[in-house]
């Protein structure tokens, strides 16, 4: 099992940061290769052709590894929305169809369904967890499943919610999906990094994730799965780079129609950004070696004892087969004070999210104990 990795951040010593599904901090390796990259162009001159191609690819194939996929469906993006978009302005919805969506999701992932709803006569199906349920995230997902049938042509939903972590079973929800004929699109923002993801497995059309969570990298930084449905759609930029022949630059003015092999097709223009790029790779690197697994565990460890803490203070948890260890939403008991919470919190030092009527805790492995305690201790109201 992991220990703690605090070493390896720069974290204040009297600070308790658990909210990384806010944002991640950077660790000592991929800050030093963004100072890095951005000396580089202090002389233009020794950026090479190749170097337009080399770290792309190589961070192409870290994510693939990631999530159990074939390097050439992987698009470079910058940002979830991005990926997303492809995904609206690609995949064929018909007057009178149904676009599946879960309560309260990221609006990345449901003004472009809004849009493609309200331009095409399609059905916006916004399925909501069951009020008072004492198994929430398994009537949830049963909802969600029997949402999806004839007519269905999106599923688009994220691996866990993010605002309280209820986890969707990705596994049931695609196959329905496919049964139907359905797309099933994932925004995997707040999971992919931390909880282990197949793309073999769940078969998602589209799967997207921003850099600066859970891949521990650079905010304007994302990657994409592209599936079969992809195979000769239309990115939303016509960029050079995504030309076959492109790696000859004294032939660019030989315009060529045809797109390089795969998904690069969809990357986003300037996406040799030679700043971001060594530090997405620094940190795929990273995970790649702690692996998704072994964080996942570390996490639950850490906020098992949390959940047993917080529920004999009345606050709300998903149970644990509908929840990772990573996010974690505690739902407050009625007639909390939220802001005297919040004041409580800051106080101590302590940096979670409020959404909702959750508390978002999300530890990684700069995470200790001590952490908890010092949650806990500020939920109670003790001083």
């Amino acid at each position: 099992m992991l220990t703690c990795q605090k070493a390896q951040f720069s974290l204040p010593d009297d600070e308790h940061y658990l909210n990384c599904a806010y944002m991640s901090p950077l660790s000592q390796a991929v800050e030093a290769a963004g100072v890095a990259g951005v000396r580089r162009k202090r002389v233009p001159s020794r950026l090479t052709p190749a170097d337009f191609f080399t770290e792309a690819d190589r961070a192409r194939q870290l994510f693939a590894t990631l999530v159990q996929a074939e390097a050439s469906r992987i698009a470079i993006v910058p940002s979830a929305s991005y990926g997303l978009a492809i995904a609206a302005r690609n995949l064929p919805v018909e007057r009178g169809q149904r676009i599946v969506v879960t309560h309260e999701q990221f609006p990345s992932n449901v003004h472009p369904w809004r849009r493609v709803a309200a331009e095409r006569g399609a059905d916006l199906r916004v399925v909501a967890a069951p009020e008072g349920s004492h198994a929430r995230g398994r009537d949830w997902n049963a909802r969600l499943l029997e949402q999806i049938g004839p007519g269905t042509a999106v599923v688009a939903l994220g691996h866990v919610h993010w605002t309280d972590g209820t986890r969707f079973d990705l596994e049931a929800i695609g196959a329905r999906a496919r049964d139907v004929g359905a797309a099933l699109v994932v925004d995997g923002t707040q999971s992919i990094g931390a909880l282990p993801f197949n793309v073999g497995t769940v078969q998602p059309d589209l799967l997207v994730t921003a850099a600066y969570k859970w891949l521990m990298g650079p905010y304007s930084l994302g990657f994409a799965y592209l599936g079969p449905r992809f195979d000769d759609g239309v990115p939303l930029e016509e960029t050079w780079i995504g030309r076959a022949g492109s790696e000859q630059f004294k032939d660019l003015v030989n315009y060529r129609d045809d797109y390089q092999p795969g998904a690069v097709r969809y990357d986003v223009g300037e996406r040799s950004n030679f700043a971001l790029m060594p530090m997405a790779i620094a940190a795929l690197e990273q995970l790649l070696a702690w692996t998704p697994e072994a964080i996942q565990d570390y996490t639950h460890q850490l906020t098992a004892p949390l959940v047993d803490e917080v529920r004999a203070l009345g606050y709300t948890v998903e149970d644990e087969g509908y929840r990772g260890g990573h996010l974690v939403g505690l739902r407050v008991p009625a007639g909390t004070d939220l802001l005297a919470v919040a004041d409580r919190l800051r106080e101590r030092r302590v940096h979670v999210s409020l959404r909702g009527s959750a508390i978002r805790v999300s530890p990684h492995l700069y995470n200790d104990a001590a952490d908890i305690d010092a949650l806990v201790d500020a939920l109670r109201g003790g001083s």
